[in-house]
């Protein structure tokens, strides 16, 4: 449970919230689905790396390059625990979110065929719409999209017209967890059970989740699942890739160098490649953030991540009623939400203008169309005013929001 002492002791935790920003104000951060915020704990554990063990990894012989290597390892094991993998090795260390679906896009080309199928469906995030679209125009396959219907839920009927009738043509499913623009949770249980009758692989882009809840890759039987370390209170530049050890011997690096060779060669078919994670994770890994990533999962265990998920809907739920209080606002899937991520608009005023006005007040929201056009131009082609909330929000931050969107369409009024 997170009371209001313990929710002191959280926001204490952050250091952006424990002092003034321009004009001498607090930030009220709501653009959490974009980026959260950092801990002390993160903080100080890529400080410390830079100043007591800063060496690289894995082909060192000496006393930090060890310690270097040992703590990156650890940090492996610390999120193979945390989603529930079966083999630390199944643990990939990419860039982003980004990079790891073009790593499964490019890495399963030689396995597509023409006239072979891709789903993703019509609310997914461009980072997992255009990777699929170039490997389906290089290899002449065809990308099939999933419409959303008027409660914005994917209709599931065109996949189950596609397995039924094009069945081994289906080769991988790619879909968002949870929407990055209305909160909504997708039935990966009821899709990964359709597919894998057909024997069909499928990628879940977990970008939106483990911020919000708990993900047991081997309950759910999730070929690979990707998903950030900065949307997750931890550091920028790093992604996770899991994926299912049998699937990932059969990935092909699309990355070639240091650190993935055994036994080198000027024939290329004589070399002799690491077995994972090495050979999917070629140069030098982005250690700092590597080693202090593990501290934000650390940070959320210690709140525990039920006692998260159970005030994060608290707040939902709150700054859905708030919202709707206000004349002319159109709330986007309001009654289907799941968690904490809101798009709306409010009638005759554009998102990016409420957007700056509120920003004069330090409050941070996000507007346009969230990198998830297909999705935006379905409910609204303007794009959408986004608020994402966090366990470190507040109810007192949500009644300054709805104060000062009043205060706002006050001022757009007047224009």
């Amino acid at each position: 449970m997170i009371d209001k002492k313990k929710l002191n002791y959280i926001r204490k935790q952050f250091p952006i919230f424990n002092k003034k920003i321009f004009d001498n104000k607090n930030l009220v951060y709501f653009d959490n689905a974009s980026t959260t915020q950092k801990p002390y704990s993160v903080i100080k554990s890529i400080e410390k790396y830079y100043k007591n063990i800063n060496s690289n990894v894995h082909r060192g012989s000496h006393y930090i390059s060890n310690l270097s290597t040992l703590k990156i390892e650890k940090s492996r094991k610390i999120i193979q625990k945390f989603i529930n993998a079966s083999y630390n090795h199944e643990i990939i260390f990419t860039k982003g979110t980004t990079d790891s679906i073009n790593l499964i896009a490019l890495g399963i080309k030689k396995y597509i065929k023409q006239d072979d199928i891709i789903i993703i469906s019509q609310m997914e995030h461009h980072s997992n719409i255009i990777p699929w679209q170039n490997l389906c125009k290089e290899t002449k396959s065809k990308l099939e999209v999933l419409p959303l219907d008027k409660n914005y839920n994917i209709n599931l009927s065109l996949l189950d017209y596609l397995l039924e009738k094009k069945k081994e043509k289906v080769k991988i499913i790619s879909l968002v967890h949870i929407s990055n623009v209305i909160g909504l949770e997708n039935n990966i249980k009821k899709i990964i059970n359709k597919a894998h009758k057909n024997n069909t692989l499928v990628l879940i882009d977990g970008a939106q989740s483990l911020s919000h809840t708990n993900i047991n890759v081997k309950k759910f039987d999730i070929d690979f699942y990707v998903f950030s370390s900065h949307k997750i209170y931890g550091p920028t530049g790093l992604g996770i890739l899991y994926g299912k050890e049998k699937l990932l011997k059969k990935i092909s690096p699309i990355q070639f160098g240091g650190g993935m060779v055994k036994n080198f060669s000027f024939n290329l078919n004589k070399i002799e490649y690491e077995d994972l994670p090495l050979i999917l994770e070629p140069g030098t890994p982005n250690i700092s953030s590597i080693i202090s990533f593990s501290e934000s999962i650390k940070f959320i265990n210690k709140i525990g991540i039920n006692n998260i998920k159970e005030y994060e809907n608290k707040l939902l739920k709150y700054a859905l009623y708030k919202l709707s209080k206000i004349d002319n606002i159109f709330l986007y899937g309001k009654n289907i939400i799941k968690y904490p991520i809101i798009s709306f608009n409010i009638k005759n005023y554009h998102p990016f203008d409420i957007g700056m006005i509120l920003d004069k007040y330090g409050i941070a929201v996000r507007t346009g169309n969230h990198c998830a056009q297909p999705f935006v131009k379905f409910i609204n082609k303007k794009g959408t005013i986004r608020i994402s909330l966090s366990f470190y929000n507040t109810y007192e931050e949500i009644d300054y929001l709805y104060n000062k969107l009043l205060k706002s369409i006050k001022i757009l009024s007047k224009i």
